[in-house]
């Protein structure tokens, strides 16, 4: 082998490699799994009330603040709350790891653009920035993430 190819070889590898490295970094490193969080929705009044939940199954990371997912389930009295809560007027969910089934970020904005889901504000600036966002849709099931709330621009 010449030496071009032995560089050539050496380049390749380093940046599979670093390739490697940086996927895991952004996919799987910095996420911890949460079985239960406390949520909350705002009420038009500026109160807050404890959203009675089930199932919660969710992500987060101390990396970013934006990196929270958390997919769960309602009955009638969390269903009733959210209907009671405060709208949230941007929703924009984020995408979430692949690894996360319950989470589809694509499967939320559907249901927000033709009015099946409804978004509230959970809590306004949770994170420096930073507000908790819920989606519900009628047959219970509810989605919250972390979105930049405009207020750091």
């Amino acid at each position: 082998m010449t030496s071009g190819r032995l560089i050539a070889m050496a380049i390749i590898g380093i940046t599979a490699l670093f390739a490697a490295v940086l996927w895991y970094a952004q996919t799987r490193a910095y996420f911890t799994t949460l079985d239960r969080a406390d949520l909350v929705v705002a009420l038009p009044s500026g109160d807050r009330a404890a959203l009675a939940h089930d199932a919660f199954v969710g992500i987060d990371a101390a990396s970013s603040p934006l990196r929270f997912r958390g997919c769960f389930m309602l009955g009638a009295t969390g269903l009733a709350q959210v209907a009671e809560a405060m709208p949230y007027p941007d929703p924009t969910p984020l995408i979430a790891p692949d690894w996360f089934d319950c989470y589809d970020a694509g499967v939320i904005v559907s249901g927000l653009a033709d009015g099946t889901a409804r978004a509230v504000l959970s809590e306004h600036d949770i994170h420096r920035g930073v507000d908790r966002v819920i989606a519900v849709f009628p047959d219970g099931r509810g989605y919250a993430w972390h979105q930049l709330n405009g207020t750091l621009e």
